[in-house]
């Protein structure tokens, strides 16, 4: 209620439904685009001399991003204060970050955060999700992290039904009554993270009742960690769907890339000026560029940010995508700092979940590095038949010839939930990874 009581809601909300619009007129052409970035920045600028941090910083006096140095993610984490702007009486949502990466990040947020992000990622969305009125099931977190109010928005703004119905919200919601909820609400798209939808669809599987759950869903919204095309494949092939990798984005920033119906992530310049960083050298996120993602977030009116250093490696795609928008698109890596040495190969969740998760016979994985050697812990699918033997040969054939090589290969029923669970529940490093000692 505080929201539509807001006047500036309504203020924000009419002038980015308008802006969109002329953008969608145009393509997302980058001439439209350009000139769209150029009048927020001179706004963010305003509001980022406010903000502690950045009052007396290089370059924002003379509004010159180029003389800014990177904003560093730890920096943030340890002084949260010192980026908000003093004296705001409008926060009407306050949320945290999921902390999988080190310590939770506070982060009020005021009608216009709110607005801005939702009607910046509704264009993308509405081209996978197809024409309204849909039933949409949210199965993400909607306590502390931003993830399931900010799809609520999306849907609400698009005309979509949503239930959000997070199986890990102890004594509320479990995977018993998210079998009633799907059979009774019979959902047409659902949003969830990769790990909750795979150990669900296991459940689902060992008691013969996935058919009847997913008997109306054709549209499955991947986010909240990272998805590889590969568990894309397979997660459509048992919710006979079609499956996307929904967004990139942090709670401190907003989302910064959407999926379109091709399952292409773009990166919404509308709303960010992003760069890529290599070493000591910041170049403009273009086609051909690769080096970790630094974000100028446009629309960040509670907290602003200027050049923030997300520690994600991504690369910004060359061809054009066949959806036919002007938006570049992006392939994100993830955190570099996730990055393990096994057998003298550094690896990262990229390269280890794209070979392990092309087997669709497994459902997650957990690497174990001990001093007598490096083990690969594979988990069955409930459904399949073959040896583990088998599994684990075929799992040996498919990594030969990329570097990493595994003193064991070891098949399991059942791995601990942590290690597939994910949104807001795991890091990679810190449950797919184990070093002992």
């Amino acid at each position: 209620m505080m929201l539509f009581m807001d006047p500036a809601a309504g203020e924000a909300f009419a002038a980015a439904h308008g802006r969109l619009q002329e953008l969608e007129a145009a393509g997302f052409a980058p001439e439209a685009v350009r000139q769209v970035q150029q009048e927020k920045l001179a706004l963010l600028w305003e509001r980022a001399a406010e903000a502690p941090y950045y009052r007396e910083a290089a370059g924002v006096a003379e509004r010159d991003l180029t003389a800014v140095q990177p904003t560093p993610k730890d920096r943030l984490k340890a002084a949260p204060e010192d980026f908000a702007r003093p004296g705001l009486a409008r926060v009407v949502k306050y949320y945290e970050s999921s902390g999988s990466g080190g310590i939770p990040t506070p982060t009020p947020r005021v009608a216009e955060d709110i607005v801005h992000n939702v009607v910046g990622v509704a264009p993308l969305w509405r081209r996978a999700l197809g024409a309204g009125p849909r039933r949409v099931a949210v199965l993400l977190p909607s306590d502390v992290v931003p993830v399931a109010d900010f799809v609520a928005g999306v849907c609400e703004y698009l005309g979509h039904a949503a239930l959000r119905c997070y199986p890990f919200t102890t004594g509320m919601c479990d995977f018993d009554r998210l079998e009633r909820l799907f059979t009774g609400y019979r959902p047409e798209v659902v949003f969830a993270a990769p790990g909750v939808l795979t150990q669900w669809t296991r459940v689902l599987k060992s008691r013969g009742a996935l058919d009847a759950v997913r008997a109306e869903v054709r549209t499955v919204m991947l986010l909240g960690e990272v998805s590889l095309p590969a568990q894309r494949a397979k997660l459509a092939a048992d919710w006979q769907a079609e499956v996307f990798d929904a967004s990139y984005g942090s709670t401190e920033t907003g989302t910064i890339a959407a999926t379109c119906e091709r399952d292409r992530l773009h990166l919404l310049t509308h709303g960010h000026v992003l760069e890529l960083r290599d070493g000591d050298k910041l170049v403009p996120a273009e086609p051909g560029a690769v080096g970790e993602l630094v974000d100028t977030p446009l629309n960040n009116f509670a907290r602003p940010l200027l050049r923030f250093a997300t520690g994600d490696l991504a690369e910004v795609l060359g061809e054009p995508c066949p959806c036919g928008l002007a938006l570049p698109t992006v392939r994100i890596h993830g955190r570099g700092s996730d990055r393990v040495e096994i057998g003298g190969a550094v690896v990262d969740e990229r390269l280890i979940g794209s070979i392990v998760y092309q087997d669709h016979r497994v459902t997650g994985y957990l690497i174990q590095v001990r001093a007598e050697g490096t083990r690969l812990v594979l988990e069955r699918d409930v459904d399949v038949s073959d040896t583990d033997e088998q599994l684990a040969d075929d799992a040996r054939e498919r990594f030969a010839g990329t570097g990493v090589s595994w003193d064991q290969v070891l098949v399991v029923s059942q791995l601990p939930a942590t290690t597939k669970a994910g949104g807001s529940q795991k890091n990679w490093k810190r449950t797919n990874v184990v070093v002992a000692g």
